[in-house]
């Protein structure tokens, strides 16, 4: 044998070796698939679905104005019968485009009354992952405060009580700016009272799409009767050894006990975040109502967490600031000096008023004065309030959801920065 023959001989060896390695590697990777997947299909998550990968991709995938859905289900998710989900689907049968796990729906919903029916715009959060048949939305009945003579909450009594399987909605493709983006960083979800719904379209995505990602989830709640899927949750953090589920009761049950029902007694505030959590570039998204926004938010920032992974969006996302200042001037908050001899013109109604910064919002000092003006969610989400800037300036404390036509405003969430004319 000659000397070029082995050397042949050795290549072909190598060559060999090589492949069979590759062969193997890939067996294993498949197998691994195959086994997410399967796990995917018995937990109910979603199977792997592309997601925009652009804003001006997910504009181009929606539909404009509103569509009409079908309930096909709907479920109670908590022992104390206040959360429901509805599981739309398109009444034409078309495919669905993606959303971005974390955004919103926005429904007209027609409420009867004594002189017939009222139109009224509502915002509620997608719950579950990206699916291309159906939509999920998990609604909480709003109930007035002990002791007070205050309403119900209308949209979601009206969901509660008049809208069953059948029930018809008219529904607005989904939107926000509030989404989880696709990424290797360790994610914490936090999620307060039903604050846990985009929580809970981020997490299906995210042990879907990236099961090896780390993510933790803090859900805080007053008691076990509130828990809301709460056997999901649990077959998720036993299936995902990346998955990290902390549960917390502000006022447990007397018969409810540590480790058995909850993981830590008391609200999610930064030091359970510390005790928790290992010093590593994490992205927090938060959701929830006021005083968990107002001191977790400000909390994150003093602890060093950089604002650009703090990510949040509240019921009412105005009455929290971020403590570092915009770095635009169409977003950063007025002074009481700046906002001093302001002057505010109502076009239609006629009427010249000197601004009143106590006023929070254009939307209630119209309303305080006087001049109805339709509106919504009033948290700049649905753009039910969004009316034409005639002359003047605006500012936002931060940006909306809803993306204002040029020259235009939402009033529900902006101040003036200047004097000035709207089309009202």
């Amino acid at each position: 044998m000659t000397s070029l023959h082995l050397l042949l001989w050795i290549v072909s060896g190598i060559v060999l070796q090589v492949a069979i390695y590759l062969g193997i590697g890939f067996w294993r990777h498949w197998q691994e698939y195959q086994a997410l997947r399967s796990r995917a299909v018995e937990f109910n998550l979603p199977v792997k679905a592309p997601l925009p990968t652009a804003a001006s991709e997910l504009a181009t995938a929606s539909w404009p104005g509103f569509r009409t859905f079908r309930v096909e289900r709907k479920v109670t998710e908590d022992i104390a019968q206040s959360v429901c989900s509805f599981y739309l689907m398109p009444k034409d049968g078309q495919a669905l485009p993606p959303f971005l796990p974390g955004q919103f729906l926005t429904f007209r919903l027609d409420l009867p009354t004594t002189a017939g029916t009222e139109q009224i715009i509502r915002c509620y959060s997608l719950s579950d992952a990206p699916r291309p048949d159906s939509y999920r939305v998990s609604i909480k009945r709003v109930l007035p405060p002990e002791g007070t003579q205050l309403p119900a909450g209308r949209s979601s009594s009206f969901f509660h009580d008049q809208v069953a399987v059948s029930s018809l909605l008219q529904v607005r493709a989904p939107a926000g700016h509030f989404h989880i983006e696709r990424s290797d960083t360790p994610v914490v979800l936090i999620g307060g009272g039903i604050g846990i719904t985009p929580m809970l379209s981020m997490l299906n995505w995210c042990l879907t799409e990236q099961p090896g990602r780390e993510v933790w989830l803090f859900y805080g709640v007053r008691d076990g009767s509130e828990l809301v899927m709460r056997s999901h949750l649990e077959t998720l953090a036993a299936a995902h050894p990346n998955f990290h589920l902390r549960v917390c009761f502000s006022k447990p049950l007397p018969e409810e006990s540590t480790g058995r029902d909850y993981h830590h007694a008391g609200r999610i505030d930064l030091a359970l975040l510390r005790m928790e959590l290992a010093f590593k570039p994490y992205h927090f998204y938060i959701c929830g109502p006021a005083p968990l926004m107002e001191s977790l938010v400000p909390a994150l920032a003093d602890w060093g967490v950089p604002d650009a992974h703090i990510h949040f969006e509240a019921f009412g996302p105005a009455s929290v600031v971020r403590k570092q200042a915009a770095t635009s001037a169409a977003v950063r908050p007025q002074s009481e000096a700046e906002e001093a001899g302001i002057v505010v013109t109502f076009a239609q109604s006629g009427k010249q008023l000197p601004w009143q910064p106590t006023a929070g919002s254009l939307l209630a000092f119209a309303e305080a004065n006087g001049i109805a003006v339709d509106s919504g969610c009033r948290a700049g989400g649905c753009g039910t309030c969004q009316t034409t800037i005639r002359a003047g300036a605006v500012a936002y404390r931060q940006s909306p959801d809803y993306d204002p036509d040029p020259g235009t405003c939402l009033l529900c969430v902006c101040t003036p920065k200047t004097s000035v004319t709207l089309e009202v």
